[in-house]
């Protein structure tokens, strides 16, 4: 899995040059921007692996809900300047917190299943939450730029095609796969890919 997840973090540092782009969705087909949201919220997940070894070597619970409540706060406040409705950018941070816990909690249960992590962890104040925080800049900008493809017939099926499209440029395994539709379940306002089936 940790293998899988310096992939995914490899790929979706190849991808920065399209997501940094501005590059707004429109409903003629072009996925371009539904694949720069995929990537980037591949890019999160992929700290969730260290985020998981600071908290597992500090003795801390996976879930945060002060922090989690100060990133949803902070999102809300600052999806009216990216262009972004604030409830809409509160649902996807919600998720995108659900999937980085689903993670974690794998990544748990493998260390208390076979042996823990070797090594020190990332610092979290001074590594992976600046990281996590250029990400979330880079995912309201995102959400700017998909809203024109939220309430689009075929939204879940060209989601699904950009999701299909990344996986074959990265390696999941069942529970990255798991985890990146929770992250991208309300991207559409009919559901996630997977309400297509």
């Amino acid at each position: 899995m940790k293998q899988a997840i310096r992939a995914s973090v490899a790929v979706a540092a190849l991808c920065a040059a399209l997501i940094s782009s501005p590059h707004i969705a429109r409903a003629d087909g072009d996925d371009t921007a539904l694949t720069n949201l995929v990537a980037l919220a591949s890019q999160r997940l992929a700290l969730a692996e260290p985020v998981a070894r600071w908290k597992w070597a500090n003795h801390q619970a996976i879930e945060d809900r002060p922090r989690e409540a100060q990133l949803l706060a902070s999102v809300e406040q600052r999806a009216g300047q990216a262009g972004v409705d604030p409830a809409f950018a509160r649902t996807f941070f919600e998720d995108q917190i659900a999937a980085s816990k689903e993670v974690q909690n794998a990544l748990f249960a493998t260390w208390r299943a076979t042996r823990p992590p070797e090594g020190a962890p990332p610092d979290l104040a001074t590594s992976t939450r600046p990281a996590l925080d250029r990400i979330t800049q880079k995912m309201l900008a995102g959400l700017a730029q998909v809203a024109p493809l939220r309430d689009a017939p075929d939204c879940q099926a060209r989601l699904a095609r950009s999701i299909a499209n990344w996986k074959t440029l990265t390696r999941y395994d069942p529970t990255q796969t798991q985890a990146l539709g929770t992250a991208l379940s309300h991207v559409c306002s009919a559901g996630g890919a997977s309400a297509i089936g």
